[in-house]
């Protein structure tokens, strides 16, 4: 039996990583004015939406369809794939899951797809996890409740210079409470129930920088976990997070890298640049 792990572009998985994993990657569109990218580096990367942003030019984003899903899925069955798991950012964010879900339905082997119920960096480490157990022998359906359960233990903590972006794309759910204050204070959020919630606020970057460090050290405790940094043009207070992340959760990483990446586009075009976040993934 050939599982298949899928997954969406915003998992922030790199092509090197996905390709060495088995997992298959569909892109989610960017629409900067009235040009439409799939995200990728041949098309809607980070530093493009960045600079659209900085300009005031209008940028918006698009799931993939189910008609798209379900070519894809039909292009797996036909190299071999008897059943396809499907991982994908919280439906409570995007419609991706959905079309994977319509998608399903009419796929000509089973899918089963998983709403992570969480975003970026913390749906790629779900998509590993069912990478893993696929790996291992495991069912479509084993290895989508490890993606569920990896998913869940996430901690997902990020920083924006401003609402703004995330206002306008009707993002900001409990966060919205902070939008008085949003020019005073620097906000921390983080991802609960599959939406994004406000932490506390903090007067200036440099606290916010120290704030996600501390949170992420609590959030880690005791346990063995993968960490990554994620940004969007700030690559050096990102760069500084990660140095100071790596020696003070050394014990929980036994020997694993702080990775460090740039966001995705689409990511990247709801929370604006300056946008600094941090993942904690306890292993499974």
């Amino acid at each position: 039996m050939s599982v298949v792990v899928v997954t969406d572009s915003t998992a922030c998985l790199s092509p090197e990583v996905a390709a060495e994993r088995g997992i298959v990657v569909v892109p989610l569109q960017v629409v900067i004015g009235a040009d439409v990218y799939d995200e990728g580096s041949q098309g809607a990367t980070p530093e493009l939406v960045a600079e659209a942003l900085k300009a005031f030019r209008p940028v918006s984003t698009s799931r993939p369809t189910p008609a798209a899903l379900l070519e894809l899925y039909s292009s797996l069955a036909a190299s071999g794939a008897t059943e396809i798991v499907s991982v994908h950012l919280s439906s409570e964010m995007s419609g991706t899951f959905e079309s994977a879900q319509l998608a399903a339905r009419d796929a000509p082997v089973p899918v089963v797809a998983v709403d992570s119920r969480q975003v970026g960096v913390a749906t790629g480490y779900a998509a590993l996890s069912a990478a893993d157990a696929v790996s291992s022998g495991a069912s479509a359906r084993a290895a989508a409740a490890a993606a569920a359960e990896r998913a869940a233990l996430c901690s997902s903590l990020f920083y924006v210079d401003t609402l703004e972006y995330l206002r306008r794309g009707g993002r900001i759910g409990a966060a919205a409470a902070l939008l008085g204050g949003a020019l005073a204070v620097k906000p921390l959020l983080t991802i609960t129930d599959g939406r994004v919630a406000s932490l506390e606020r903090v007067r200036t970057s440099g606290r916010a920088l120290a704030r996600l460090a501390e949170l992420a050290v609590t959030a880690a405790g005791s346990a063995p976990c993968d960490v990554t940094v994620a940004h969007l043009a700030s690559p050096d207070r990102a760069g500084q997070l990660q140095t100071e992340l790596a020696t003070r959760l050394a014990p929980n990483l036994e020997g694993r890298e702080v990775g460090c990446a740039e966001l995705g586009a689409v990511l990247g075009a709801h929370v604006g640049p300056g946008m600094l976040a941090v993942c904690v993934a306890p292993l499974l």
